[in-house]
């Protein structure tokens, strides 16, 4: 028995292009996967750090409303994905390109 259903427009557009969905080779499926698995990995470490430098990750932390942990991951998180910029940097550079312009 069909049933039926009323597909909003994103269901429509992916019905409509049913016929040319191409499926990726094995090769690329597996290299998706393990992206994917590596990706959602957590590995706990051991790491010292000086305590005035946790306290003032702490309070930051608690500011924010989330674990020093969190904080932690986060920036390195940023870090190595080059997604962590000072402050400083930033705005040396845009008083340059503000005297260029």
């Amino acid at each position: 028995m069909k049933t039926n259903f009323k597909l909003d427009s994103y269901e429509q557009d992916i019905e409509n292009r049913i016929e040319t969905f191409v499926p990726v080779s094995n090769e690329e499926r597996k290299r998706i996967e393990s992206i994917i698995e590596k990706a959602g990995k957590n590995i706990s470490i051991s790491l010292r750090i000086n305590s005035f430098d946790l306290e003032k990750i702490k309070s930051k932390a608690k500011r924010n409303g989330l674990p020093y942990q969190t904080l932690i991951t986060t920036v390195l998180h940023k870090y190595v994905n080059e997604d962590l910029f000072d402050k400083n940097e930033v705005i040396k550079t845009l008083k340059i390109l503000k005297t260029t312009s």
